[in-house]
Protein backbone atom coordinates (compact mmCIF):
# COMPACT_ATOMS: atom_id res chain seq x y z
CA UNK A 1 0.00 0.00 0.00
CA UNK A 2 2.28 2.76 -1.22
CA UNK A 3 1.37 6.43 -1.34
CA UNK A 4 -1.68 5.86 0.87
CA UNK A 5 -2.56 8.78 3.13
CA UNK A 6 -3.49 7.60 6.60
CA UNK A 7 -4.90 9.48 9.55
CA UNK A 8 -6.20 8.06 12.83
CA UNK A 9 -7.39 10.37 15.57
CA UNK A 10 -6.15 7.97 18.27
CA UNK A 11 -2.57 8.84 17.31
CA UNK A 12 -2.90 11.87 19.59
CA UNK A 13 -2.55 9.46 22.52
CA UNK A 14 0.35 7.51 21.01
CA UNK A 15 2.29 10.69 20.27
CA UNK A 16 2.36 11.90 23.87
CA UNK A 17 2.88 8.37 25.21
CA UNK A 18 6.14 8.39 23.24
CA UNK A 19 7.14 11.91 24.30
CA UNK A 20 6.12 11.92 27.96
CA UNK A 21 4.68 8.58 29.12
CA UNK A 22 4.75 9.59 32.80
CA UNK A 23 2.81 12.81 32.35
CA UNK A 24 -0.73 12.78 33.79
CA UNK A 25 -3.42 12.45 31.14
CA UNK A 26 -6.73 11.50 32.81
CA UNK A 27 -7.82 12.38 36.36
CA UNK A 28 -10.95 11.22 38.17
CA UNK A 29 -11.04 11.54 41.96
CA UNK A 30 -7.88 9.71 43.07
CA UNK A 31 -7.55 7.74 39.84
CA UNK A 32 -4.76 9.14 37.71
CA UNK A 33 -3.69 7.71 34.36
CA UNK A 34 -0.55 8.93 32.67
CA UNK A 35 -0.12 8.94 28.91
CA UNK A 36 1.78 5.67 28.95
CA UNK A 37 -1.03 3.95 30.85
CA UNK A 38 -3.74 5.45 28.62
CA UNK A 39 -1.83 4.20 25.58
CA UNK A 40 -1.33 0.71 27.02
CA UNK A 41 -4.95 0.26 28.14
CA UNK A 42 -6.43 1.55 24.90
CA UNK A 43 -4.06 -0.81 23.05
CA UNK A 44 -5.44 -3.69 25.11
CA UNK A 45 -8.98 -2.70 24.09
CA UNK A 46 -7.92 -2.57 20.43
CA UNK A 47 -6.33 -6.03 20.68
CA UNK A 48 -9.48 -7.37 22.34
CA UNK A 49 -11.69 -5.98 19.58
CA UNK A 50 -9.56 -7.53 16.86
CA UNK A 51 -9.67 -10.87 18.68
CA UNK A 52 -13.49 -10.58 18.62
CA UNK A 53 -13.45 -10.10 14.86
CA UNK A 54 -14.14 -6.37 15.06
CA UNK A 55 -12.07 -4.08 12.87
CA UNK A 56 -12.14 -1.52 10.10
CA UNK A 57 -15.47 0.30 9.77
CA UNK A 58 -17.29 -1.94 12.27
CA UNK A 59 -19.50 0.04 14.65
CA UNK A 60 -19.02 -0.15 18.44
CA UNK A 61 -21.34 1.64 20.88
CA UNK A 62 -19.99 3.25 24.06
CA UNK A 63 -22.36 3.95 26.97
CA UNK A 64 -20.34 5.54 29.74
CA UNK A 65 -20.38 8.67 31.92
CA UNK A 66 -17.33 10.86 32.48
CA UNK A 67 -15.05 8.15 33.85
CA UNK A 68 -11.56 7.00 32.77
CA UNK A 69 -13.25 4.06 31.03
CA UNK A 70 -14.54 6.44 28.37
CA UNK A 71 -11.22 7.60 26.84
CA UNK A 72 -9.68 4.12 27.26
CA UNK A 73 -12.42 2.46 25.21
CA UNK A 74 -12.99 5.45 22.90
CA UNK A 75 -9.40 5.51 21.66
CA UNK A 76 -9.18 1.70 21.67
CA UNK A 77 -12.10 1.50 19.24
CA UNK A 78 -10.43 4.00 16.93
CA UNK A 79 -7.08 2.20 17.08
CA UNK A 80 -8.75 -0.97 15.84
CA UNK A 81 -10.04 1.01 12.84
CA UNK A 82 -13.61 0.66 14.10
CA UNK A 83 -16.19 3.43 14.48
CA UNK A 84 -17.16 4.66 17.94
CA UNK A 85 -20.86 5.31 18.56
CA UNK A 86 -21.20 7.29 21.82
CA UNK A 87 -24.55 6.76 23.52
CA UNK A 88 -26.35 9.06 25.97
CA UNK A 89 -26.14 7.74 29.54
CA UNK A 90 -29.69 8.94 30.21
CA UNK A 91 -31.20 6.71 27.53
CA UNK A 92 -33.82 4.12 28.27
CA UNK A 93 -33.55 0.59 26.87
CA UNK A 94 -35.84 1.56 23.99
CA UNK A 95 -33.60 4.46 22.98
CA UNK A 96 -30.42 2.38 23.25
CA UNK A 97 -32.02 -0.38 21.19
CA UNK A 98 -32.86 2.09 18.43
CA UNK A 99 -29.29 3.37 18.30
CA UNK A 100 -27.73 -0.11 18.33
CA UNK A 101 -30.00 -1.26 15.54
CA UNK A 102 -29.70 1.88 13.42
CA UNK A 103 -25.89 2.06 13.68
CA UNK A 104 -25.39 -1.66 12.98
CA UNK A 105 -23.30 -1.85 16.15
CA UNK A 106 -21.47 -5.17 16.56
CA UNK A 107 -20.69 -4.52 20.22
CA UNK A 108 -21.55 -2.23 23.09
CA UNK A 109 -19.37 -1.25 26.04
CA UNK A 110 -21.66 -0.20 28.89
CA UNK A 111 -20.95 1.08 32.38
CA UNK A 112 -22.97 -0.90 34.92
CA UNK A 113 -24.55 2.29 36.26
CA UNK A 114 -25.73 3.63 39.57
CA UNK A 115 -28.95 3.25 41.57
CA UNK A 116 -30.17 6.43 39.87
CA UNK A 117 -28.98 5.56 36.35
CA UNK A 118 -29.41 1.89 35.50
CA UNK A 119 -27.46 2.22 32.26
CA UNK A 120 -26.01 -1.30 32.48
CA UNK A 121 -29.42 -2.90 32.83
CA UNK A 122 -30.83 -0.72 30.07
CA UNK A 123 -27.96 -1.72 27.81
CA UNK A 124 -28.53 -5.41 28.61
CA UNK A 125 -32.25 -5.12 27.85
CA UNK A 126 -31.49 -3.38 24.55
CA UNK A 127 -28.72 -5.84 23.65
CA UNK A 128 -31.05 -8.79 24.15
CA UNK A 129 -33.40 -7.38 21.52
CA UNK A 130 -30.79 -6.64 18.82
CA UNK A 131 -29.47 -9.83 17.21
CA UNK A 132 -26.91 -8.00 15.10
CA UNK A 133 -25.11 -6.73 18.23
CA UNK A 134 -22.89 -9.67 19.17
CA UNK A 135 -21.02 -8.49 22.27
CA UNK A 136 -21.92 -6.72 25.53
CA UNK A 137 -18.93 -5.72 27.64
CA UNK A 138 -19.64 -4.28 31.08
CA UNK A 139 -17.51 -1.65 32.78
CA UNK A 140 -17.91 -2.16 36.53
CA UNK A 141 -17.65 0.30 39.42
CA UNK A 142 -14.70 -1.51 40.98
CA UNK A 143 -11.60 -2.79 39.18
CA UNK A 144 -12.21 -6.34 40.42
CA UNK A 145 -15.99 -6.25 40.31
CA UNK A 146 -17.76 -9.32 38.92
CA UNK A 147 -19.81 -9.19 35.74
CA UNK A 148 -23.35 -8.18 36.73
CA UNK A 149 -24.86 -10.16 33.84
CA UNK A 150 -24.29 -13.88 33.38
CA UNK A 151 -22.55 -14.80 30.16
CA UNK A 152 -21.05 -11.37 29.56
CA UNK A 153 -17.49 -10.23 30.29
CA UNK A 154 -16.36 -7.19 32.18
CA UNK A 155 -13.86 -4.88 30.54
CA UNK A 156 -11.22 -6.12 33.00
CA UNK A 157 -11.83 -9.74 32.01
CA UNK A 158 -11.81 -8.84 28.33
CA UNK A 159 -8.42 -7.10 28.30
CA UNK A 160 -6.69 -9.00 31.15
CA UNK A 161 -4.46 -11.15 28.93
CA UNK A 162 -4.27 -8.83 25.91
CA UNK A 163 -0.95 -7.26 24.83
CA UNK A 164 -0.41 -3.60 25.68
CA UNK A 165 1.14 -2.89 22.29
CA UNK A 166 -0.89 -2.42 19.12
CA UNK A 167 -0.23 -1.09 15.66
CA UNK A 168 -2.99 1.44 15.06
CA UNK A 169 -5.07 0.70 11.99
CA UNK A 170 -4.13 3.08 9.12
CA UNK A 171 -7.51 4.69 8.60
CA UNK A 172 -7.83 7.12 5.71
CA UNK A 173 -8.84 10.75 6.34
CA UNK A 174 -12.33 10.13 4.91
CA UNK A 175 -12.93 6.97 6.94
CA UNK A 176 -15.70 7.32 9.50
CA UNK A 177 -14.28 7.83 12.99
CA UNK A 178 -17.45 8.39 15.05
CA UNK A 179 -21.20 8.41 14.56
CA UNK A 180 -22.96 10.97 16.74
CA UNK A 181 -26.73 10.75 16.89
CA UNK A 182 -28.80 13.86 16.35
CA UNK A 183 -32.26 14.52 15.04
CA UNK A 184 -31.11 17.68 13.32
CA UNK A 185 -34.49 19.35 13.40
CA UNK A 186 -37.06 16.65 12.66
CA UNK A 187 -37.79 12.94 12.85
CA UNK A 188 -36.06 10.00 14.45
CA UNK A 189 -32.42 10.48 15.53
CA UNK A 190 -29.93 10.27 12.68
CA UNK A 191 -26.28 9.26 12.91
CA UNK A 192 -23.90 12.00 11.78
CA UNK A 193 -20.84 10.31 10.28
CA UNK A 194 -17.75 12.23 11.33
CA UNK A 195 -14.50 11.31 9.63
CA UNK A 196 -11.02 11.22 11.12
CA UNK A 197 -10.27 14.39 9.12
CA UNK A 198 -13.45 16.10 10.38
CA UNK A 199 -12.50 15.52 14.01
CA UNK A 200 -8.76 16.01 13.55
CA UNK A 201 -9.21 19.37 11.82
CA UNK A 202 -11.63 20.56 14.50
CA UNK A 203 -9.27 19.47 17.27
CA UNK A 204 -6.27 21.23 15.73
CA UNK A 205 -8.24 24.41 15.09
CA UNK A 206 -9.80 24.38 18.58
CA UNK A 207 -6.31 24.03 20.03
CA UNK A 208 -4.94 26.90 17.93
CA UNK A 209 -7.85 29.12 18.99
CA UNK A 210 -7.19 28.35 22.67
CA UNK A 211 -3.40 28.47 22.30
CA UNK A 212 -2.99 31.34 24.81
CA UNK A 213 -4.64 29.07 27.38
CA UNK A 214 -3.61 25.54 26.39
CA UNK A 215 -0.01 26.08 25.26
CA UNK A 216 2.44 24.13 27.43
CA UNK A 217 5.72 24.71 25.60
CA UNK A 218 6.97 26.37 28.76
CA UNK A 219 6.79 22.98 30.48
CA UNK A 220 3.68 23.85 32.50
CA UNK A 221 0.88 21.56 31.36
CA UNK A 222 -2.61 22.92 31.62
CA UNK A 223 -5.67 21.32 33.17
CA UNK A 224 -9.18 21.14 31.70
CA UNK A 225 -12.23 20.14 33.73
CA UNK A 226 -14.96 18.28 31.83
CA UNK A 227 -18.45 18.47 33.31
CA UNK A 228 -20.25 18.27 29.97
CA UNK A 229 -21.02 14.64 29.06
CA UNK A 230 -18.35 12.94 26.98
CA UNK A 231 -21.01 11.31 24.82
CA UNK A 232 -21.72 14.83 23.57
CA UNK A 233 -19.64 16.33 20.77
CA UNK A 234 -18.43 19.35 22.80
CA UNK A 235 -17.09 17.25 25.66
CA UNK A 236 -15.36 14.94 23.21
CA UNK A 237 -13.80 17.39 20.77
CA UNK A 238 -13.45 20.79 22.39
CA UNK A 239 -12.29 19.38 25.72
CA UNK A 240 -11.06 15.77 25.73
CA UNK A 241 -9.57 15.38 22.25
CA UNK A 242 -8.17 18.90 22.09
CA UNK A 243 -6.40 18.61 25.43
CA UNK A 244 -5.09 15.11 24.72
CA UNK A 245 -3.75 16.53 21.45
CA UNK A 246 -2.06 19.25 23.49
CA UNK A 247 -0.64 16.77 26.01
CA UNK A 248 -2.51 18.37 28.90
CA UNK A 249 -4.40 17.00 31.93
CA UNK A 250 -8.06 16.06 31.51
CA UNK A 251 -10.04 16.04 34.76
CA UNK A 252 -13.38 14.25 34.64
CA UNK A 253 -16.50 14.92 36.68
CA UNK A 254 -19.34 12.46 35.95
CA UNK A 255 -22.11 14.80 37.00
CA UNK A 256 -22.31 18.57 37.20
CA UNK A 257 -23.12 19.89 40.66
CA UNK A 258 -22.09 23.41 41.71
CA UNK A 259 -20.18 22.49 44.87
CA UNK A 260 -18.47 19.46 43.36
CA UNK A 261 -17.45 21.50 40.31
CA UNK A 262 -16.03 24.34 42.38
CA UNK A 263 -14.23 21.91 44.70
CA UNK A 264 -12.55 20.17 41.75
CA UNK A 265 -11.57 23.52 40.24
CA UNK A 266 -9.75 24.31 43.48
CA UNK A 267 -8.22 20.86 44.08
CA UNK A 268 -6.92 20.30 40.54
CA UNK A 269 -6.01 23.94 39.82
CA UNK A 270 -8.16 24.00 36.71
CA UNK A 271 -7.21 26.40 33.90
CA UNK A 272 -9.98 25.78 31.37
CA UNK A 273 -13.65 24.88 31.66
CA UNK A 274 -16.57 24.64 29.23
CA UNK A 275 -20.19 24.81 30.35
CA UNK A 276 -23.67 25.50 29.08
CA UNK A 277 -25.39 28.72 30.30
CA UNK A 278 -27.42 26.93 32.98
CA UNK A 279 -24.15 25.73 34.56
CA UNK A 280 -22.83 29.29 34.73
CA UNK A 281 -26.12 30.37 36.29
CA UNK A 282 -25.91 27.57 38.87
CA UNK A 283 -22.31 28.38 39.86
CA UNK A 284 -23.10 32.07 40.33
CA UNK A 285 -26.16 31.21 42.41
CA UNK A 286 -24.26 28.75 44.62
CA UNK A 287 -21.31 31.09 45.22
CA UNK A 288 -23.65 33.90 46.21
CA UNK A 289 -25.90 31.84 48.48
CA UNK A 290 -23.15 29.80 50.16
CA UNK A 291 -20.38 32.40 50.27
CA UNK A 292 -17.98 30.01 48.55
CA UNK A 293 -14.38 31.25 48.44
CA UNK A 294 -13.43 31.40 44.76
CA UNK A 295 -10.04 33.11 45.19
CA UNK A 296 -8.13 29.85 44.58
CA UNK A 297 -10.13 29.32 41.39
CA UNK A 298 -9.40 32.83 40.16
CA UNK A 299 -5.67 32.24 40.64
CA UNK A 300 -5.61 29.41 38.09
CA UNK A 301 -8.58 29.75 35.71
CA UNK A 302 -7.49 31.27 32.40
CA UNK A 303 -10.66 31.14 30.34
CA UNK A 304 -14.14 29.62 30.27
CA UNK A 305 -16.18 28.76 27.21
CA UNK A 306 -19.94 28.63 26.82
CA UNK A 307 -21.89 26.71 24.21
CA UNK A 308 -24.98 24.60 23.65
CA UNK A 309 -27.40 27.51 24.02
CA UNK A 310 -27.26 31.32 23.81
CA UNK A 311 -25.64 32.81 26.89
CA UNK A 312 -27.74 35.57 28.51
CA UNK A 313 -25.60 38.70 28.42
CA UNK A 314 -26.30 39.50 32.08
CA UNK A 315 -25.19 36.04 33.18
CA UNK A 316 -21.98 36.36 31.17
CA UNK A 317 -21.19 39.78 32.59
CA UNK A 318 -21.90 38.63 36.15
CA UNK A 319 -19.69 35.55 35.79
CA UNK A 320 -16.80 37.45 34.23
CA UNK A 321 -16.97 40.07 36.97
CA UNK A 322 -17.29 37.57 39.81
CA UNK A 323 -14.64 35.08 38.66
CA UNK A 324 -12.33 37.55 36.92
CA UNK A 325 -12.15 35.41 33.78
CA UNK A 326 -13.13 35.91 30.17
CA UNK A 327 -16.08 33.83 28.94
CA UNK A 328 -15.83 32.89 25.27
CA UNK A 329 -18.83 31.78 23.21
CA UNK A 330 -18.88 29.46 20.24
CA UNK A 331 -21.37 27.75 17.98
CA UNK A 332 -21.58 24.42 16.23
CA UNK A 333 -23.50 21.20 15.84
CA UNK A 334 -22.82 17.48 16.02
CA UNK A 335 -22.70 17.58 12.21
CA UNK A 336 -19.86 20.14 12.30
CA UNK A 337 -17.58 18.25 14.70
CA UNK A 338 -18.76 20.64 16.43
CA UNK A 339 -17.04 24.02 16.35
CA UNK A 340 -17.94 26.34 13.46
CA UNK A 341 -17.67 29.84 14.95
CA UNK A 342 -15.92 31.25 18.00
CA UNK A 343 -15.09 34.52 19.71
CA UNK A 344 -11.35 34.61 19.05
CA UNK A 345 -8.79 35.78 21.62
CA UNK A 346 -7.21 38.23 19.18
CA UNK A 347 -10.38 40.32 19.03
CA UNK A 348 -12.88 41.54 21.59
CA UNK A 349 -15.99 39.46 22.08
CA UNK A 350 -19.38 40.80 21.12
CA UNK A 351 -21.85 39.70 23.80
CA UNK A 352 -24.90 38.15 22.21
CA UNK A 353 -22.89 36.70 19.34
CA UNK A 354 -21.12 33.36 18.95
CA UNK A 355 -18.09 34.85 17.24
CA UNK A 356 -16.65 34.51 13.76
CA UNK A 357 -16.03 31.48 11.54
CA UNK A 358 -13.02 29.42 12.61
CA UNK A 359 -10.08 28.54 10.35
CA UNK A 360 -11.05 26.30 7.42
CA UNK A 361 -14.78 27.00 7.84
CA UNK A 362 -17.14 29.26 5.93
CA UNK A 363 -20.45 30.49 7.33
CA UNK A 364 -23.21 32.42 5.56
CA UNK A 365 -26.85 33.24 6.24
CA UNK A 366 -29.14 32.39 3.34
CA UNK A 367 -32.74 32.62 2.19
CA UNK A 368 -34.97 29.65 1.41
CA UNK A 369 -33.35 29.35 -2.03
CA UNK A 370 -29.88 29.08 -0.56
CA UNK A 371 -28.82 32.55 -1.66
CA UNK A 372 -26.80 34.61 0.80
CA UNK A 373 -28.76 37.44 2.42
CA UNK A 374 -27.21 40.87 3.07
CA UNK A 375 -25.29 41.36 6.30
CA UNK A 376 -27.59 42.30 9.15
CA UNK A 377 -30.53 40.32 7.77
CA UNK A 378 -31.90 37.04 9.07
CA UNK A 379 -31.26 33.84 7.18
CA UNK A 380 -30.63 30.13 7.68
CA UNK A 381 -27.07 29.44 8.84
CA UNK A 382 -25.15 27.46 6.18
CA UNK A 383 -21.71 25.97 6.82
CA UNK A 384 -18.99 24.33 4.74
CA UNK A 385 -15.47 23.25 5.65
CA UNK A 386 -13.26 20.36 6.75
CA UNK A 387 -15.33 20.08 9.93
CA UNK A 388 -18.61 19.16 8.21
CA UNK A 389 -19.71 15.50 8.39
CA UNK A 390 -19.70 13.18 5.39
CA UNK A 391 -23.43 12.56 5.81
CA UNK A 392 -26.13 10.84 7.85
CA UNK A 393 -25.50 7.11 8.20
CA UNK A 394 -27.70 5.08 5.82
CA UNK A 395 -29.85 8.13 5.07
CA UNK A 396 -29.06 9.39 1.56
CA UNK A 397 -32.27 11.40 1.32
CA UNK A 398 -31.68 13.18 4.64
CA UNK A 399 -28.07 13.81 3.61
CA UNK A 400 -29.17 15.28 0.27
CA UNK A 401 -31.67 17.50 2.08
CA UNK A 402 -28.99 18.75 4.49
CA UNK A 403 -26.38 19.38 1.77
CA UNK A 404 -27.42 21.63 -1.07
CA UNK A 405 -25.01 23.37 -3.45
CA UNK A 406 -22.09 22.31 -1.28
CA UNK A 407 -23.41 23.87 1.93
CA UNK A 408 -24.64 22.16 5.07
CA UNK A 409 -28.02 23.62 6.09
CA UNK A 410 -28.16 23.86 9.90
CA UNK A 411 -31.83 24.70 10.38
CA UNK A 412 -30.81 27.58 12.65
CA UNK A 413 -31.66 31.18 11.83
CA UNK A 414 -28.89 33.70 12.30
CA UNK A 415 -27.59 37.17 11.51
CA UNK A 416 -24.05 38.01 10.40
CA UNK A 417 -22.86 41.54 11.07
CA UNK A 418 -20.40 43.46 8.91
CA UNK A 419 -17.40 41.93 10.72
CA UNK A 420 -18.72 38.40 10.36
CA UNK A 421 -19.88 37.95 13.95
CA UNK A 422 -22.79 35.51 14.05
CA UNK A 423 -25.89 35.80 16.22
CA UNK A 424 -28.26 32.83 16.51
CA UNK A 425 -31.74 34.30 16.71
CA UNK A 426 -34.19 31.50 16.03
CA UNK A 427 -34.65 27.89 14.97
CA UNK A 428 -36.15 26.93 11.66
CA UNK A 429 -38.00 23.90 12.94
CA UNK A 430 -39.56 22.79 16.18
CA UNK A 431 -36.53 21.72 18.19
CA UNK A 432 -36.64 22.46 21.92
CA UNK A 433 -33.42 23.54 23.64
CA UNK A 434 -33.69 22.37 27.27
CA UNK A 435 -30.67 23.25 29.40
CA UNK A 436 -28.30 22.89 26.43
CA UNK A 437 -29.80 19.57 25.29
CA UNK A 438 -31.71 19.26 22.05
CA UNK A 439 -35.19 17.75 22.46
CA UNK A 440 -37.09 16.87 19.33
CA UNK A 441 -40.91 17.04 19.60
CA UNK A 442 -41.65 14.64 16.76
CA UNK A 443 -39.66 11.85 18.42
CA UNK A 444 -41.62 12.35 21.66
CA UNK A 445 -44.96 12.68 19.87
CA UNK A 446 -44.56 9.40 18.01
CA UNK A 447 -44.02 7.54 21.29
CA UNK A 448 -46.73 9.43 23.22
CA UNK A 449 -49.25 8.45 20.56
CA UNK A 450 -48.70 4.82 21.56
CA UNK A 451 -50.20 5.51 25.02
CA UNK A 452 -53.55 3.69 25.15
CA UNK A 453 -55.41 6.76 26.43
CA UNK A 454 -54.02 9.31 23.96
CA UNK A 455 -55.85 10.28 20.81
CA UNK A 456 -53.82 13.31 19.73
CA UNK A 457 -50.79 15.14 21.06
CA UNK A 458 -48.45 18.04 20.41
CA UNK A 459 -45.19 18.85 22.16
CA UNK A 460 -43.61 22.29 22.33
CA UNK A 461 -41.05 24.14 24.42
CA UNK A 462 -42.29 26.66 26.95
CA UNK A 463 -40.21 29.37 28.67
CA UNK A 464 -38.27 28.34 31.77
CA UNK A 465 -36.13 30.68 33.87
CA UNK A 466 -33.53 28.05 34.73
CA UNK A 467 -33.31 25.84 31.63
CA UNK A 468 -34.33 28.28 28.92
CA UNK A 469 -37.09 25.97 27.73
CA UNK A 470 -39.08 23.17 29.33
CA UNK A 471 -41.01 20.41 27.56
CA UNK A 472 -44.80 20.59 27.55
CA UNK A 473 -47.25 18.08 26.07
CA UNK A 474 -50.78 18.93 24.97
CA UNK A 475 -53.07 15.89 24.92
CA UNK A 476 -56.48 15.00 23.57
CA UNK A 477 -57.66 11.78 25.22
CA UNK A 478 -59.67 9.02 23.60
CA UNK A 479 -63.38 9.07 24.36
CA UNK A 480 -64.03 7.71 27.84
CA UNK A 481 -60.32 7.50 28.70
CA UNK A 482 -58.97 8.93 31.96
CA UNK A 483 -55.40 10.00 32.66
CA UNK A 484 -53.92 12.20 35.36
CA UNK A 485 -50.97 14.58 34.99
CA UNK A 486 -48.85 12.51 37.37
CA UNK A 487 -49.66 9.18 35.70
CA UNK A 488 -48.81 10.52 32.26
CA UNK A 489 -45.53 12.10 33.37
CA UNK A 490 -44.54 8.89 35.19
CA UNK A 491 -45.22 6.95 31.97
CA UNK A 492 -43.11 9.38 29.97
CA UNK A 493 -40.29 9.07 32.49
CA UNK A 494 -40.12 5.36 31.65
CA UNK A 495 -40.08 6.02 27.90
CA UNK A 496 -37.59 8.86 27.61
CA UNK A 497 -34.23 10.00 28.92
CA UNK A 498 -34.34 12.37 31.89
CA UNK A 499 -33.49 15.38 29.73
CA UNK A 500 -36.41 14.70 27.35
CA UNK A 501 -39.63 13.74 29.07
CA UNK A 502 -42.38 16.39 29.45
CA UNK A 503 -42.57 18.11 32.82
CA UNK A 504 -45.86 19.79 31.95
CA UNK A 505 -49.04 18.40 30.46
CA UNK A 506 -52.32 20.04 29.48
CA UNK A 507 -55.45 18.11 28.55
CA UNK A 508 -57.71 19.59 25.89
CA UNK A 509 -60.86 18.77 24.00
CA UNK A 510 -59.10 19.69 20.76
CA UNK A 511 -55.87 21.17 19.42
CA UNK A 512 -55.59 24.18 17.09
CA UNK A 513 -55.48 23.23 13.41
CA UNK A 514 -53.84 25.36 10.75
CA UNK A 515 -54.83 26.02 7.17
CA UNK A 516 -53.08 22.89 5.90
CA UNK A 517 -54.90 20.63 8.35
CA UNK A 518 -51.86 20.20 10.60
CA UNK A 519 -51.71 20.97 14.30
CA UNK A 520 -50.71 24.60 14.66
CA UNK A 521 -47.79 24.69 17.08
CA UNK A 522 -47.49 28.38 16.30
CA UNK A 523 -50.87 28.90 17.96
CA UNK A 524 -49.78 26.92 21.01
CA UNK A 525 -46.56 28.91 21.29
CA UNK A 526 -48.47 32.16 21.04
CA UNK A 527 -50.65 31.06 23.95
CA UNK A 528 -47.56 30.82 26.18
CA UNK A 529 -46.16 34.12 24.98
CA UNK A 530 -43.94 32.85 22.16
CA UNK A 531 -44.19 33.83 18.49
Amino acid sequence: MSNVTTLNLASIVTHHARLSPDREAIVWNETRLNYGQLEAMSNKVANALVSMGIGHNDKVALLCPNLPYFPIVYYGIMKAGAVVVPTCVLFTAREIEYQLRDSDAKAIFAFEGTPELQMGQHAKDAFDRVDSCEHLIVMTKGPEGPAPFEGHKTLGELIFDKPDRFETYPTAPDDTCAILYTSGTTGQPKGAELTHLNLWSNVVTTYSIHLPVLDNTDGVHKTVLITLPLFHTTGQTVQMNTNIYAGNRVVLLPRFEPKATLDVMVKEKVNFWVGVPTMYWALLKYVKEEGYDIEPIMENMKVCTSGGAPMPVEVMKAFEQKFGVRVMEGYGLSETSPLATFNHFQKPSKPGTVGQAIFGVEVICADDDGKEVPRGERGEVLIRGTNVMKGYYKRPEATAEAFRDGWFHTGDIGILDEEGYLSIVDRKKDMILRGGYNVYPRELEEVIMTHPAVSLCAVIGVPDDRLGEEVKAYLVLKEGAQLSDAAFIDWCREQFAANKYPRYVEFRESLPIGNTGKISKLALRQEVGLS
